[in-house]
């Protein structure tokens, strides 16, 4: 299980947009990345034709993906960075007991998800 998952609120701790928050926009996992809204913005050149979005082409402004480790979850009580640890709780579903596991926000303990 992802300690950041997309749609979580993440604030950069390292870089030049340190101190700023988003929302991920999408996790490259194979490359430990991601990609932030609002974040690392970087400026790309287009050809005319490539694109859905941009069909005459010219230069488009982008999120550009960050390092994992530079990223740090929002705490949903404090609005601070946090550091994600899990815990196991038994769901029962279906007549069977299962272990569901769950993401908790230790600086302040209360679940993320």
């Amino acid at each position: 299980m992802a300690k950041i998952k997309k749609g979580d609120l993440v604030v950069v701790i390292a870089g030049r947009d340190r101190g700023q928050q988003g929302h991920v926009l999408e996790v490259l996992k194979d490359e430990d990345r991601v990609v932030v809204e609002g974040i690392q913005r970087v400026q790309r050149h287009i050809k005319p034709g490539t694109r859905r979005d941009n069909m005459e082409g010219g230069i488009v402004t982008v999120e550009s993906p960050l390092h994992l480790s530079n990223v740090m979850l929002v705490d949903p009580d404090t609005k601070k960075g946090t550091r994600v640890g899990f815990r196991a709780e038994q769901v029962e579903r279906d007549g069977r007991t299962r272990i569901k596991r769950v993401r908790v926000a230790k600086r302040s303990g209360k679940d993320i998800d």
